[in-house]
This record gives C-alpha cells, structure tokens and sequence, in this order.
C-alpha cells in the first residue's frame, strides 16, 4: 500500500510573507519618522562654506546644529516655529535668511540683545555705553557706513562674524528677528581643507571630489579640530 505523504499548505506561507513585508514596511515607516523627528526638532548637519567666522569655523568645517529648544519645524522646508530659548550674547547662532536673494542658513555670532544701545568705535563694539570684551575675533571692528549708535529692535539679535573685515552680516542687513534664528552648533564633526567652491549650496560634484579626495589624501582633514565643541 502507497502511504501518501501530506501536502504543505501553500496558503500558510503567504499570510507569513505578507506579514513580513508588512512588518518591513511598518519599520521604515518608524525609522523615517524617528529621522523627521530628529533633523526637524533636535539637530542637523551643516557645512561651513565662507571665512566669515575665521579663526573660529573655518571653511570645510561640518558642525552638528542643536534645535532643541530654539525651533521646530519640517526638515526639507522653510516650514519652522520659534520655541522658548533665546540665544545669549556672544553665542554662536544659526538663522535662516533675511536677506531675499540668499537661500542658505548662516551662522554669525550674536552681539547685542534686544533693546540694547550699540556702538562700534575704535575698533571695538560697545554695549550701553561699555565695551565689550571679544578674544575670538579677527581684525578690529569697524561699521562700514552703518548709522551708529543703534537702538537693537524687541525681538532682534545684532549679530557679526568674528572675522571682522570679512563678514556680511548686521552692520550691513540689520538685525536677525528671533523667529529666524533656528539653532546653535555644538560639535564639530568633520573639518576638511579642500576647494571653498565645494561647501557653496548644490555644489553636488565638487563636494563629492572633496570627499574622495580626503579618502585617498587623509592629510586634508584637519583632524585636530575634530570633536570640538562649543
């Protein structure tokens, strides 16, 4: 007699395979949200691509941004809120534009508070008639034709690079409303010396030259300023 050998049920498999396709599909999801959720509310990457604040960033230096408690919003948008911290002065800043034809996020260093009288004279920036104190800048100050003193509007920060005589900021657009400014940097992650035409916005080609190029030449990272933070 020929014993018949029970057949497999190919109707048990499917269910299964669904059910891992659906279980992948579910964990990207969460992945993608936990991404969302940190680049929007807790930190982003950012590239440094001008000498303004020289000797303190230098160009090709990779900062990681901490949002957390200045602003939120939706990464890959201008869509933001501002939150419930306030920068302090002397403190490192980064703000969206304020200025129509510019497209990328700056970072400058916050100078005077809200509703503070400031001065620029020789060579030095005064507060409220006292001068103040600045170990970190490059070249004296100097106003470029701005009106001075100037009374700092409620809800804006005066800001300027530390490389003082090579910087676009405050003393030529005004000051940076507080719902513009969106975080603060806090760890250098990467620094290297390559093209300053690589860190310009959709420099696509060139950054990924700059990126071979410091694989195959490890000496153009500067790999004493790794891990510095602020």
């Amino acid at each position: 007699m020929k014993t018949v050998k029970p057949q497999t049920k190919k109707t048990d498999e499917k269910p299964s395979r669904s059910k891992r396709i659906q279980s992948e599909i579910i964990a990207w999801m969460w992945v993608i949200l936990i991404f969302l959720l940190i680049n929007g509310t807790l930190g982003q990457a950012r590239v440094i691509p001008s000498g303004s604040m020289e000797n303190t960033l230098l160009i090709g230096d990779h900062l990681i941004m901490s949002r957390i408690g200045y602003d939120a919003g939706m990464p890959f948008t201008r869509w933001h809120v501002p939150l419930w911290r306030n920068p302090k002065r002397q403190q490192m800043v980064i703000f969206t534009p304020i200025v129509p034809q510019e497209t990328s996020d700056i970072i400058k260093r916050v100078i005077g508070l809200p509703g503070e009288t400031l001065d620029i004279r020789d060579g030095s920036v005064w507060i409220n008639g006292q001068k103040l104190a600045e170990n970190y800048t490059t070249g004296p100050s100097e106003t470029y034709g701005m009106h001075t003193p100037y009374k700092i509007p409620d809800n804006c920060y005066f800001v300027m690079g530390d490389n003082r005589g090579n910087s676009y900021d405050s003393r030529f657009t005004g000051c940076v409303p507080r719902s513009h400014i969106i975080g603060t940097p806090v760890i250098i992650y990467m620094s290297l010396d390559g093209s300053p035409d690589a860190w310009e916005s959709g420099q696509l080609r060139e950054r990924f030259i700059a990126y071979a190029n410091a694989v195959l030449h490890p000496s153009t990272v500067r790999w004493k300023r790794l891990f510095t933070t602020f």
